[in-house]
């Protein structure tokens, strides 16, 4: 299938590894790009070491470590994914200096390992601002995903990240915003907004083989498939587990130390290959997303899972995040009363013809769909024509 963009070199610094995350929009997206042009994925630089108060300082680093054991290696999905060896102190000038330095010299190689030139960047953290300019790129594309100064599990000052921020503004070609909320506080002229969209054809078929850890859970459960880290609200999923300790929790994961809840009602299965997941969704009875709605991080979250639960026609009961207020087929609380009446009521209630409805949602919002958009948008760019893609309200038709 053509998407439109061929024979192309595309260079993204992405904000995640590959290895250890179920897939972000831009890794949806490049393994399809992969197909006809030459993709380097360069795994996260970070942004910066995390603090040494926090309780995953040692995970992280153990991981990451294991990352740079990889450094450049063709996955089965068609890109290469490197992890370049670099020091996460971009808070001084010398670490800076450093990190520029060795960062060239990595990822040239790998250019000219692969013989890519004249690339597409794609930058996908702000702390790769000094990387812009530096490999004789055709455009820049700055992918924001989340309100970066936000985020707690950097060390690195708000007022740093907000410089490397609108350094990356200030340089690119197109600022693409994935989230709705980012995207209309946005002033640039040259924003976009990439949508996030879903695998409708992995997480619409739940007519797979069971998986086994689940064969004798006992219903209703509560299902969660993500990272779990200080965006999840403990404190809820305590009182509900609490309150209503007929109803299992299962979540799917990796598990950060700042989650602490233990009851018998609560199960940690640990992290699930991507393509495992509708074994473990179709014992589900609810798709839930029980996170903090007090944080600043999360309030501008796009959370793709939320798309995923939908394609499942599985009842899904959220937070209040911003990106899908208006979204039909939603269940939003804000409470722990709110949240434990809408499982109640959907356990009561939901019928074939609601499944449908919600899968209706999502149905069209595929990521073959989303990558010929932006596609359309990079040649429209690289032709030096102006490209209008209208907001989409795909999603926003009334609850």
């Amino acid at each position: 299938m053509s998407l439109g963009l061929e024979g192309e070199s595309i260079v993204c610094f992405a904000g995640e590894d590959w290895w250890y995350h179920h897939p972000h929009s831009k890794n949806h997206l490049l393994k399809r790009y992969a197909t006809r042009n030459k993709v380097l994925f360069v795994n996260s630089i970070t942004m910066g070491l995390p603090s040494m108060s926090n309780p995953d300082f040692f995970l992280k680093i153990r991981r990451k470590l294991k990352s740079y054991m990889r450094w450049l290696r063709k996955v089965p999905e068609g890109l290469w994914v490197m992890t370049p060896v670099n020091v996460p102190l971009y808070g001084s000038r010398m670490g800076r200096w450093l990190n520029r330095i060795l960062l060239l010299a990595q990822v040239r190689l790998a250019m000219l390992l692969l013989k890519m030139s004249r690339p597409i960047l794609w930058v996908a953290i702000p702390t790769a601002a000094e990387m812009a300019g530096c490999f004789d790129e055709k455009i820049l594309l700055y992918q924001v995903s989340d309100k970066y100064e936000a985020n707690q599990d950097s060390a690195l000052s708000a007022q740093v990240i907000r410089n490397f921020d609108h350094q990356l503004k200030e340089a690119a070609d197109v600022v693409m915003y994935s989230g709705r909320k980012l995207f209309e506080e946005a002033t640039e002229p040259n924003r976009f907004f990439l949508e996030q969209a879903v695998d409708f054809e992995l997480f619409s078929n739940l007519k797979v083989q069971p998986a086994p850890e689940l064969a004798g859970m006992p219903h209703p459960i509560l299902g969660y498939f993500g990272t779990m880290d200080y965006v999840m609200d403990t404190d809820l999923m305590a009182e509900v587990s609490r309150l209503r300790p007929e109803w299992h929790w299962v979540l799917l994961g990796l598990k950060s130390n700042l989650v602490k809840i233990s009851a018998p009602n609560v199960h940690f299965l640990g992290s699930k290959p991507y393509q495992d997941l509708p074994r473990y969704i179709r014992h589900f009875d609810v798709c839930v997303l029980p996170w903090r709605q007090k944080n600043a991080f999360t309030s501008y979250g796009s959370a793709i899972k939320v798309r995923e639960y939908l394609a499942t026609g599985k009842p899904v009961v959220i937070s209040p995040l911003y990106e899908y207020l208006n979204t039909r087929g939603l269940r939003i609380y804000r409470s722990t009363e709110e949240f434990i009446s809408h499982i109640e009521s959907v356990l009561e209630s939901d019928t074939a013809e609601l499944a449908a409805q919600r899968q209706a949602v999502v149905r069209d919002c595929t990521w073959d769909a989303r990558a010929r958009q932006l596609a359309a948008l990079i040649d429209s760019v690289l032709r030096g024509r102006r490209y209008t893609y209208p907001y989409s309200t795909t999603l926003l038709e009334g609850n």
